[in-house]
């Protein structure tokens, strides 16, 4: 009989990627904690001021980022398949995305701006504009990744053989979805 030889399971990307994500992931909680906190102490501010989120941007959102998610998934996929005319595709598609992500959080703050809102206005708002802002940035950092990745399929640089570049950045970009799948429940659905 024949030993079965298995290649060892290995994370996908490259390792400072995973440990970027987990101090990012890291930060992001003790801010996830420390607003649940002061939710428990002011709950009638957060509740009142939560109503004042527009629950269908935040709704929109949600899908566009699970969208494009699926859009870096289907490229990764085609790249372990040798589709390379796929993998580029795909990712323009993530970035178009993003794109959208970014354009309707920016009329969402342009929105509770005109409405005299912004980071000062109460703790809720606090959490509020830096939680989505900073994740914005990630956003727009992502979305340099995936232009980036977009580039490098174009020219060929992903394959079956050659994933590394494509899972890192995949993987980050994940991790900016997860986020925001985190992110949207806490502050425009919890009651």
């Amino acid at each position: 009989m024949h030993a079965l030889t298995q290649t060892p399971k290995r994370l996908p990307g490259k390792e400072g990627v995973w440990f970027f994500i987990a101090a990012d992931m890291t930060f992001f909680s003790l801010f996830f904690l420390s607003y649940m906190h002061e939710r428990s102490l002011q709950i009638d501010l957060f509740t009142q001021s939560q109503q004042t989120l527009n629950f269908n941007f935040g709704g929109i959102n949600t899908l566009i980022l699970l969208t494009s998610s699926w859009f870096v998934v289907q490229a990764v996929r085609a790249a372990k398949a040798d589709r390379l005319d796929a993998i580029a595709r795909n990712i323009l598609f993530a970035l178009a995305s993003a794109t959208a992500f970014a354009t309707l959080k920016i009329v969402e703050y342009i929105g509770k701006y005109q409405a005299g809102i912004g980071i000062t206005s109460n703790d809720f708002f606090s959490f509020y504009f830096f939680l989505t802002g900073v994740h914005f940035f990630h956003v727009i950092g992502g979305s340099v990744v995936l232009l980036t990745l977009w580039k490098n399929a174009r020219n060929g640089a992903y394959s079956s053989t050659q994933m590394t570049g494509l899972e890192s950045g995949a993987t980050y970009w994940h991790m900016v979805d997860l986020l925001w799948i985190v992110i949207f429940p806490l502050l425009y659905l919890m009651k």
